[in-house]
């Protein structure tokens, strides 16, 4: 188990439901992977890259709801600025599978 955090701590982290509506393909990533522009409503539109081209497809993920960290610091990622952190959890062929919720929900709603 990891070290024990506060609650205080967690609510530090932006934890927030966001669509993916572009999905293009990111050559330049020394990983395969994708790049995407998520919609988080009043939030405003972000995007981040990804490594999950193994289990999904650009169209499997086109309309698809995620769970992703949006409070932390931009990242450059080759020529590409990475501003949210798309969350998923690896399964037993060390492939990410993408953390979303089981019903629709509002773009830009919390988690916590």
């Amino acid at each position: 188990m990891s070290n024990t955090i506060s609650f205080e701590d967690f609510n530090k982290v932006d934890l927030r439901i966001g669509t993916i509506i572009e999905v293009h393909d990111f050559p330049e990533a020394r990983q395969p992977a994708y790049k995407l522009t998520i919609d988080f409503g009043e939030l405003g539109i972000k995007k981040s890259s990804a490594q999950i081209t193994t289990l999904y497809t650009k169209d499997e993920l086109l309309h698809r709801q995620i769970v992703a960290v949006i409070n932390f610091p931009k990242k450059q990622i080759a020529k590409f600025m990475s501003e949210c952190l798309v969350l998923g959890v690896y399964d037993l062929q060390h492939q990410v599978v993408l953390l979303t919720p089981t019903h629709a929900v509002d773009n830009g709603q919390p988690i916590g």
